[in-house]
Protein backbone atom coordinates (compact mmCIF):
# COMPACT_ATOMS: atom_id res chain seq x y z
CA UNK A 1 0.00 0.00 0.00
CA UNK A 2 1.35 3.40 -0.91
CA UNK A 3 2.06 6.37 1.53
CA UNK A 4 -0.47 8.70 -0.10
CA UNK A 5 -3.22 5.31 0.29
CA UNK A 6 -2.13 4.56 3.89
CA UNK A 7 -2.88 8.27 4.41
CA UNK A 8 -5.92 8.14 3.01
CA UNK A 9 -6.79 4.97 5.05
CA UNK A 10 -5.82 6.64 8.09
CA UNK A 11 -8.07 9.38 7.29
CA UNK A 12 -10.93 7.23 7.15
CA UNK A 13 -10.05 5.48 10.34
CA UNK A 14 -9.20 8.57 12.37
CA UNK A 15 -13.07 9.82 11.65
CA UNK A 16 -14.30 6.82 12.77
CA UNK A 17 -12.74 6.70 15.92
CA UNK A 18 -13.18 9.90 16.46
CA UNK A 19 -17.30 9.34 16.74
CA UNK A 20 -16.97 6.11 18.41
CA UNK A 21 -15.34 8.61 21.47
CA UNK A 22 -18.02 10.38 21.11
CA UNK A 23 -20.41 7.89 21.49
CA UNK A 24 -19.67 6.31 24.06
CA UNK A 25 -19.39 9.24 26.26
CA UNK A 26 -23.10 10.15 25.47
CA UNK A 27 -24.42 7.02 26.37
CA UNK A 28 -21.61 6.37 29.37
CA UNK A 29 -19.92 3.55 27.93
CA UNK A 30 -16.31 2.73 29.30
CA UNK A 31 -13.82 1.62 26.12
CA UNK A 32 -10.09 1.38 25.91
CA UNK A 33 -7.93 1.68 22.49
CA UNK A 34 -5.86 -1.74 22.70
CA UNK A 35 -3.41 -3.48 21.13
CA UNK A 36 -1.93 -1.80 18.00
CA UNK A 37 -4.12 1.09 18.61
CA UNK A 38 -2.60 1.84 22.21
CA UNK A 39 0.79 1.13 21.14
CA UNK A 40 0.49 3.64 18.30
CA UNK A 41 -0.73 6.15 20.32
CA UNK A 42 1.98 5.66 23.34
CA UNK A 43 5.18 4.96 20.44
CA UNK A 44 3.84 7.26 17.65
CA UNK A 45 1.40 9.70 19.11
CA UNK A 46 -1.32 8.24 16.54
CA UNK A 47 -1.09 5.60 14.31
CA UNK A 48 1.92 2.67 13.66
CA UNK A 49 2.56 4.38 10.61
CA UNK A 50 2.56 0.73 8.86
CA UNK A 51 -0.60 -0.19 10.35
CA UNK A 52 -4.20 -0.06 8.60
CA UNK A 53 -6.75 -0.95 11.65
CA UNK A 54 -8.35 0.36 14.68
CA UNK A 55 -9.01 -1.64 17.95
CA UNK A 56 -11.28 -0.78 20.70
CA UNK A 57 -12.15 -3.01 23.80
CA UNK A 58 -15.12 -2.77 26.44
CA UNK A 59 -16.21 -4.35 29.53
CA UNK A 60 -18.62 -7.03 28.43
CA UNK A 61 -21.76 -5.05 29.69
CA UNK A 62 -20.56 -1.74 28.13
CA UNK A 63 -20.09 -4.02 25.05
CA UNK A 64 -23.15 -5.42 25.12
CA UNK A 65 -25.20 -2.01 25.63
CA UNK A 66 -23.38 -0.48 22.40
CA UNK A 67 -24.37 -3.18 20.43
CA UNK A 68 -27.91 -3.04 21.99
CA UNK A 69 -28.07 0.41 20.93
CA UNK A 70 -26.62 0.22 17.14
CA UNK A 71 -28.02 -3.61 16.52
CA UNK A 72 -31.16 -1.88 14.79
CA UNK A 73 -30.83 1.41 13.20
CA UNK A 74 -26.78 1.71 12.92
CA UNK A 75 -25.92 5.12 13.66
CA UNK A 76 -25.95 7.09 9.72
CA UNK A 77 -22.52 6.20 8.50
CA UNK A 78 -21.61 3.58 10.15
CA UNK A 79 -23.61 0.33 10.52
CA UNK A 80 -22.11 -2.42 13.54
CA UNK A 81 -22.16 -6.24 13.43
CA UNK A 82 -21.40 -9.10 16.03
CA UNK A 83 -21.85 -12.67 16.55
CA UNK A 84 -25.34 -14.44 16.99
CA UNK A 85 -26.66 -11.82 13.92
CA UNK A 86 -28.23 -13.46 11.40
CA UNK A 87 -25.12 -12.50 8.63
CA UNK A 88 -23.98 -16.04 7.96
CA UNK A 89 -21.05 -14.41 6.59
CA UNK A 90 -20.48 -12.88 9.75
CA UNK A 91 -17.71 -15.16 11.48
CA UNK A 92 -16.17 -13.28 14.07
CA UNK A 93 -16.11 -13.80 17.72
CA UNK A 94 -16.05 -9.83 18.45
CA UNK A 95 -18.10 -6.88 17.05
CA UNK A 96 -17.17 -4.84 14.15
CA UNK A 97 -18.16 -1.14 13.56
CA UNK A 98 -18.29 -0.39 9.57
CA UNK A 99 -17.99 2.80 7.67
CA UNK A 100 -20.90 1.94 5.05
CA UNK A 101 -19.18 4.55 2.02
CA UNK A 102 -16.07 2.28 1.95
CA UNK A 103 -15.70 -1.60 0.53
CA UNK A 104 -13.26 -3.65 1.81
CA UNK A 105 -13.44 -7.60 1.16
CA UNK A 106 -11.41 -9.86 3.85
CA UNK A 107 -10.05 -13.21 2.50
CA UNK A 108 -11.84 -15.31 4.98
CA UNK A 109 -12.81 -19.43 3.57
CA UNK A 110 -16.04 -17.34 2.59
CA UNK A 111 -14.67 -13.78 1.37
CA UNK A 112 -16.44 -11.15 3.72
CA UNK A 113 -17.40 -7.40 1.88
CA UNK A 114 -18.04 -5.23 4.13
CA UNK A 115 -16.24 -1.13 4.82
CA UNK A 116 -12.91 0.03 6.65
CA UNK A 117 -13.87 -1.17 10.35
CA UNK A 118 -13.16 -0.79 13.88
CA UNK A 119 -12.71 -3.96 15.88
CA UNK A 120 -14.75 -3.54 19.15
CA UNK A 121 -13.70 -6.77 21.54
CA UNK A 122 -15.70 -7.38 24.72
CA UNK A 123 -13.57 -7.49 27.92
CA UNK A 124 -14.02 -9.91 30.54
CA UNK A 125 -13.14 -11.62 33.37
CA UNK A 126 -11.40 -14.81 33.21
CA UNK A 127 -10.81 -15.47 37.36
CA UNK A 128 -9.28 -14.37 40.59
CA UNK A 129 -6.16 -16.21 40.70
CA UNK A 130 -3.08 -16.34 38.15
CA UNK A 131 -3.08 -20.11 37.58
CA UNK A 132 -6.79 -20.51 37.91
CA UNK A 133 -7.02 -17.53 35.18
CA UNK A 134 -4.68 -19.38 32.93
CA UNK A 135 -6.54 -22.57 33.17
CA UNK A 136 -10.10 -21.05 32.75
CA UNK A 137 -8.32 -19.10 29.27
CA UNK A 138 -6.73 -22.67 27.59
CA UNK A 139 -10.37 -24.28 27.68
CA UNK A 140 -11.21 -20.82 25.62
CA UNK A 141 -8.27 -21.13 23.11
CA UNK A 142 -8.95 -25.04 22.71
CA UNK A 143 -12.07 -23.92 21.25
CA UNK A 144 -10.82 -20.81 19.22
CA UNK A 145 -8.30 -22.94 17.46
CA UNK A 146 -11.33 -25.56 16.26
CA UNK A 147 -12.96 -22.32 14.97
CA UNK A 148 -10.56 -20.89 13.52
CA UNK A 149 -9.85 -24.12 11.40
CA UNK A 150 -13.33 -23.71 10.22
CA UNK A 151 -13.49 -20.04 8.91
CA UNK A 152 -9.91 -18.94 8.13
CA UNK A 153 -8.66 -18.88 4.49
CA UNK A 154 -5.86 -21.16 3.15
CA UNK A 155 -2.44 -18.64 2.48
CA UNK A 156 0.38 -19.24 0.27
CA UNK A 157 2.64 -17.56 3.12
CA UNK A 158 1.22 -19.73 6.22
CA UNK A 159 3.17 -22.92 7.02
CA UNK A 160 2.14 -25.88 5.08
CA UNK A 161 1.13 -27.93 8.20
CA UNK A 162 -1.00 -25.05 9.34
CA UNK A 163 -2.75 -25.14 6.02
CA UNK A 164 -3.20 -29.27 6.35
CA UNK A 165 -4.74 -28.86 9.68
CA UNK A 166 -7.26 -26.32 8.22
CA UNK A 167 -8.25 -29.18 6.22
CA UNK A 168 -8.19 -31.72 8.97
CA UNK A 169 -10.64 -29.16 10.95
CA UNK A 170 -13.03 -28.59 7.70
CA UNK A 171 -13.57 -32.28 7.51
CA UNK A 172 -13.65 -33.33 11.21
CA UNK A 173 -15.47 -30.37 12.82
CA UNK A 174 -19.10 -30.26 10.97
CA UNK A 175 -18.91 -34.18 11.73
CA UNK A 176 -19.58 -33.27 15.50
CA UNK A 177 -20.64 -28.81 15.77
CA UNK A 178 -21.45 -26.24 13.60
CA UNK A 179 -19.65 -23.33 13.43
CA UNK A 180 -22.64 -21.18 14.95
CA UNK A 181 -22.03 -23.23 17.96
CA UNK A 182 -18.45 -23.44 18.32
CA UNK A 183 -18.91 -19.04 18.09
CA UNK A 184 -22.29 -19.81 20.73
CA UNK A 185 -20.04 -22.00 23.26
CA UNK A 186 -17.07 -19.44 23.03
CA UNK A 187 -19.05 -16.59 24.38
CA UNK A 188 -20.42 -19.14 27.36
CA UNK A 189 -17.00 -19.55 28.40
CA UNK A 190 -15.79 -15.79 27.96
CA UNK A 191 -18.94 -14.70 29.71
CA UNK A 192 -18.77 -16.93 33.21
CA UNK A 193 -16.76 -14.04 35.43
CA UNK A 194 -17.77 -10.53 35.27
CA UNK A 195 -14.89 -8.42 34.42
CA UNK A 196 -15.45 -5.80 36.77
CA UNK A 197 -15.54 -8.39 39.60
CA UNK A 198 -12.61 -10.21 38.74
CA UNK A 199 -8.48 -9.78 39.53
CA UNK A 200 -7.97 -11.45 36.07
CA UNK A 201 -9.62 -9.94 32.74
CA UNK A 202 -8.67 -9.36 29.20
CA UNK A 203 -9.76 -9.54 25.66
CA UNK A 204 -10.54 -13.08 25.47
CA UNK A 205 -10.67 -13.69 21.76
CA UNK A 206 -7.70 -11.32 20.56
CA UNK A 207 -4.68 -12.12 19.06
CA UNK A 208 -1.93 -12.59 21.39
CA UNK A 209 -3.49 -15.79 23.74
CA UNK A 210 -2.34 -15.97 27.44
CA UNK A 211 -0.59 -12.77 27.13
CA UNK A 212 -3.46 -11.15 26.71
CA UNK A 213 -4.57 -12.36 30.68
CA UNK A 214 -3.50 -9.28 32.68
CA UNK A 215 -4.51 -7.81 36.41
CA UNK A 216 -7.84 -5.81 35.69
CA UNK A 217 -6.08 -3.51 37.06
CA UNK A 218 -3.81 -2.71 34.13
CA UNK A 219 -7.18 -1.39 32.11
CA UNK A 220 -8.37 0.42 35.39
CA UNK A 221 -10.30 4.00 34.61
CA UNK A 222 -9.71 4.71 30.97
CA UNK A 223 -7.48 7.79 30.49
CA UNK A 224 -6.81 10.24 28.11
CA UNK A 225 -4.51 10.02 25.47
CA UNK A 226 -3.81 11.71 22.24
CA UNK A 227 -3.97 10.15 19.04
CA UNK A 228 -3.18 11.85 15.87
CA UNK A 229 -5.28 15.26 16.06
CA UNK A 230 -7.79 13.98 18.45
CA UNK A 231 -8.37 12.36 22.11
CA UNK A 232 -8.86 8.70 23.30
CA UNK A 233 -9.44 6.44 26.41
CA UNK A 234 -6.88 3.79 26.79
CA UNK A 235 -5.62 1.91 29.89
CA UNK A 236 -4.86 3.17 33.36
CA UNK A 237 -1.28 1.21 33.01
CA UNK A 238 -0.08 1.78 29.65
CA UNK A 239 3.40 0.64 30.65
CA UNK A 240 2.16 -2.64 32.00
CA UNK A 241 -0.67 -3.20 29.70
CA UNK A 242 1.73 -3.18 26.48
CA UNK A 243 5.03 -4.60 28.62
CA UNK A 244 2.30 -8.20 28.83
CA UNK A 245 1.59 -7.72 25.28
CA UNK A 246 5.18 -6.55 23.42
CA UNK A 247 7.48 -6.38 25.83
CA UNK A 248 10.51 -3.70 24.96
CA UNK A 249 7.43 -1.91 23.02
CA UNK A 250 9.05 1.34 22.36
CA UNK A 251 11.61 -0.89 20.35
CA UNK A 252 10.84 -0.76 16.48
CA UNK A 253 10.40 -3.83 14.46
CA UNK A 254 12.57 -4.52 11.47
CA UNK A 255 11.80 -2.62 8.27
CA UNK A 256 10.63 -5.87 6.95
CA UNK A 257 8.20 -6.68 9.31
CA UNK A 258 7.12 -3.00 9.27
CA UNK A 259 4.35 -4.11 6.70
CA UNK A 260 0.50 -4.59 7.51
CA UNK A 261 -0.56 -8.40 8.73
CA UNK A 262 -4.29 -8.54 6.98
CA UNK A 263 -5.03 -10.23 4.32
CA UNK A 264 -7.25 -7.96 1.73
CA UNK A 265 -8.86 -8.84 -1.76
CA UNK A 266 -10.01 -5.45 -2.33
CA UNK A 267 -10.09 -2.47 -0.46
CA UNK A 268 -12.23 0.61 -2.04
CA UNK A 269 -12.31 4.12 -0.13
CA UNK A 270 -14.70 5.69 -2.80
CA UNK A 271 -17.36 3.26 -3.09
CA UNK A 272 -20.09 1.58 -0.50
CA UNK A 273 -20.04 -1.85 0.43
CA UNK A 274 -24.22 -1.23 0.79
CA UNK A 275 -24.61 -0.87 -3.82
Amino acid sequence: MSNTETNQVHCVLLNMLQWFHQECKNNNLRYYIIGGTMLGAVRHKGFIPWDDDIDVAMPRKDYDKLCSIMADSGRGQYRLEFPGKENKDYTYLFAKIYDTQTTLTENKRQPITRGLYIDVFPLDGIGNEYKQAHENFRKIQRRMQIYDTAVCAFRKHRAWYKNMALIFGRIICPLFVSERKLNDGIRRLCTQYDFDNSEYAGNLVGNWGSKEIMPRSYFGTPAEYDFESIKVYGPEEPDKYLSALYGDYMKLPPEEKRVSHHDYIERDLNKSYLK
